[in-house]
């Protein structure tokens, strides 16, 4: 059993379908492997991402998504013995800015960020060649099995 819980800002929640973004989640996760699993989504705004960019990660500027783990560090033992994956963040105007370059819809944008975002708390990078080559097979590999348009 997978459990996902979206948080949107008010102001963008006409814009997101909270169910088909728990429903991608629930089933990247299921298709990595994981038995039981927990996960929180927020899409929000560029100043929230900069704020929490800066504070986290010591970069002074937005970004598309951030995704805090909560598999790192010391190990702990859930009581109810589901895993504690962490929270991915998306930034609505930025994947909107994406969005508009690539010639794709937000929705679908988000979708990707989601996706590239469970990816990241399971442990896949990009910080080098080989490590983006596997962690974008693998985005392509799950987004296809959504029927998600190619394009990445």
């Amino acid at each position: 059993m997978h459990s996902v819980l979206i948080s949107v800002e008010e102001a963008l929640r006409a814009a997101i379908d909270s169910e088909r973004l728990e429903g991608m989640a629930s089933a990247a996760m299921e298709r990595e492997g994981l038995p039981s699993a927990e996960l929180s989504v927020l899409i929000t705004d560029d100043e929230t991402v900069r704020e929490l960019n800066r504070e986290y990660a010591g970069e002074d500027s937005t970004t598309d998504v951030l995704a805090f783990s909560l598999r790192e560090g010391e190990e702990f033992a859930s009581p109810d013995g589901v895993l504690q994956l962490g929270e991915v963040i998306i930034s609505y105007p930025t994947a909107g800015r994406q969005a508009a370059d690539a010639g794709r819809l937000v929705e679908e944008e988000i979708e990707h960020l989601l996706v590239h975002g469970v990816l990241h708390l399971l442990g896949y990078d990009h910080a080098e060649p080989q490590e983006e080559e596997r962690m974008r097979a693998r985005e392509r590999d799950l987004l296809a099995a959504f029927n998600w348009r190619d394009g990445l």
